[in-house]
């Protein structure tokens, strides 16, 4: 029994005292357990050779809107066309020898027969022709009476008007027929430029968004259709040509049935200005347009091209052409060279043709629309 009251006792106070080993222990600071590591806050970026980790705090970057990137403009930049070539700038030549012969006239204080003598000389010497210039005169006389002109200023200021008026009663639009396979015949002797005129309108009518086949119908000038056909490649268009010395009528008529079977809007046709056979040139024009007046064809436009620097042979040759085929409009070209420049104004009153289109330079882009008033601004702007 005693025994068994020992061991309790030791037992209890083996208990006590390991209880106050472990207090006094805390009490020391002895070492105690380490809660588990926290995660870190930091993030390595470098790491020197030589030095400690460089540590920066790990901040969590907010997520980047990228900004709306507008879908670029496909659409072909518009390109500035060449500005329009003046009638003042480029009529220079004829202003000044047109002037010359007006000059003397301005001064005048009075008007006497003297003056309509100085006046009707100056408008055949302009290249107007005889019989123009008397009706112009016959018409200005009139308006000096009606209006109580008295000096040579107002004078002159009447025949500008007369001019124009007599200019402006003419339709100087280039005909095209929606639906149809529209033909433009261009016809004039050798020399006035008639091919390099019709590169030049298919370049104008391409840049309208039209589609063009050329027929080389000039097969008896040599290199004529190796010219046509470089225009043809500068405009974009189809060309149709044949042999030297081939029939023009059937490759004009083989160049409207391409473009009929391609849906083309305009066939220009270069014809012949001179023939190497004993065929005459006027009957085969004749020819020419009864073929291209066959369906599909529809001839629209048949174009005399004249050198305006020839003068009153221009108009013999306009007289002999329109005889041949119905001439529907006049193209004069070089009328920014030598020209007097009267001759627009012959052609439309001898023979009723307007003129529809005229060359102010050598560039395509030269070919312009003829515009009465501003010519004759131009022809008597001092």
């Amino acid at each position: 029994m005693a025994a068994v009251i020992v061991i309790a006792v030791a037992a209890a106070l083996l208990v006590v005292a390991s209880i106050w080993f472990v207090t006094a222990s805390r009490r020391r600071g002895g070492p105690e357990l380490e809660p588990p590591p926290a995660r870190s806050a930091t993030k390595t970026l470098d790491r020197g050779p030589a030095g400690p980790e460089v540590l920066e705090p790990d901040v969590r970057e907010p997520a980047v809107l990228e900004p709306e990137v507008a879908e670029p403009d496909l659409a072909v930049p518009e390109v500035e066309a060449p500005p329009r070539p003046s009638f003042r700038d480029r009529l220079a030549k004829a202003r000044s020898t047109f002037s010359g012969y007006v000059g003397g006239i301005l001064g005048r204080t009075k008007i006497d027969d003297e003056t309509w003598d100085d006046l009707e000389e100056a408008l055949i010497r302009a290249d107007v022709g005889v019989g123009a210039a008397t009706e112009l005169l016959d018409s200005v006389r009139e308006r000096v009476k009606a209006d109580g002109i008295e000096n040579g200023v107002q004078l002159v200021e009447a025949v500008k008007d007369e001019m124009k008026t007599r200019l402006a009663v003419s339709d100087r639009t280039l005909h095209h027929e929606v639906g149809t396979t529209n033909v433009w015949l261009f016809v004039g002797v050798n020399g006035v430029g008639k091919t390099t005129t019709i590169g030049k309108v298919a370049k104008r009518e391409a840049e309208l968004g039209r589609t063009i086949v050329m027929a080389a119908g000039d097969t008896f000038r040599a290199a004529a259709a190796e010219q046509l056909t470089t225009w043809a490649e500068r405009a974009g268009a189809d060309i149709v040509r044949g042999a030297e010395g081939a029939d023009p009528s059937s490759i004009i008529f083989d160049a409207i049935e391409r473009a009929a079977a391609r849906e083309a809007d305009l066939v220009l046709a270069d014809t012949a200005g001179r023939l190497h056979t004993k065929t005459n040139l006027m009957e085969e024009l004749r020819k020419v347009k009864r073929v291209a007046s066959k369906p599909p064809g529809n001839v629209t436009e048949t174009l005399l091209v004249l050198d305006a620097t020839t003068g009153q042979n221009g108009l013999q040759q306009a007289r002999q052409f329109t005889e041949a085929v119905d001439i529907t409009g006049v193209v004069l070209t070089k009328l920014d060279g030598s020209a007097k420049g009267g001759i627009v104004f012959a052609i439309q009153s001898d023979l009723g043709i307007p003129v529809k289109l005229v060359g102010l330079g050598e560039t395509a882009d030269d070919l312009v629309a003829f515009d009465p008033d501003e010519f004759v601004d131009a022809i008597f702007s001092t």
